[in-house]
């Protein structure tokens, strides 16, 4: 039964030792899925391990295949200013690359609309076609003022050194507020004039270099487009009522 009992305790203790021969430690298993991790500290130790490596956290860290050979590359973490610098640079280079994008195809989408000068003459044209209309409307309804406004004023010459009758005071006083509402309209009406000119004349300067063959986003910001005449088409009606 001895002989038995020491027989049995020698097989447990051979089978553990396979065992325990078999079983793969940390490194080994790190090296048969790939993830091995590798850097050198600030001593100039090149340390190993099958995770990131802590005493490396602000160091390049690399991940190498079974082969040896690099897998990938992970940058040093960030200090919280580091991030927030990184973070401002890549904020800035997204916003210019989105702004080169939108240059490109505001410039592409000019020169489809104008692709020559004739009709962006014609076009500048219809956008001060109705804005010369307000003018001469304007214009002419000062004249009706001024028309209106003579037989009221002599009818005020009999009234001087007295008291003007309220409801000729009335009609005085309308008739300047008008015509100073029409004058300031034509004045507005003329500086838009020239607003939208300056915009067509910027606009056809930028052309002129796309259609020689500027690669589209290279000319910097486009000027902004031309008002629609509708924008200063209300004053008069206002100005009229």
């Amino acid at each position: 039964m001895q002989r038995i009992a020491r027989h049995r305790t020698f097989t447990g203790a051979l089978l553990l030792a396979l065992g325990a021969a078999l079983v793969p430690t940390a490194g080994a298993q790190a090296t048969v899925s790939g993830t091995i991790f590798t850097c050198t500290d600030g001593q100039g130790r090149k340390l190993t391990s099958d995770r990131l490596i802590a005493d490396c956290v602000g160091r390049e860290q690399r991940v190498l295949n079974r082969d040896g050979s690099v897998q990938r590359i992970i940058p040093p973490t960030m200090t919280a200013d580091e991030r927030a610098d990184f973070e401002a640079r890549e904020q800035r280079r997204n916003a210019e690359a989105k702004a080169q994008q939108e240059a490109i195809r505001r410039d592409r989408n000019l020169v489809q609309r104008f692709p020559n000068e004739n009709v962006h003459t014609k076009a500048r044209e219809a956008a001060l076609d109705d804005i010369r209309k307000s003018v001469q409307t304007s214009e002419l309804r000062l004249k009706t003022l001024a028309t209106e406004r003579k037989p009221l004023m002599e009818e005020a010459e009999f009234y001087v050194g007295k008291k003007m009758p309220a409801q000729l005071k009335q009609h005085l006083d309308a008739n300047d507020a008008a015509t100073e509402a029409q004058k300031s309209l034509v004045q507005n009406q003329q500086s838009e004039i020239g607003r939208i000119n300056a915009l067509y004349d910027s606009e056809l300067a930028r052309l002129k270099k796309l259609w020689a063959g500027a690669p589209h986003g290279s000319l910097g910001p486009l000027p902004n487009a031309a008002a629609p005449a509708s924008a200063v088409a209300s004053p008069i009606k206002a100005a009229k009522q």
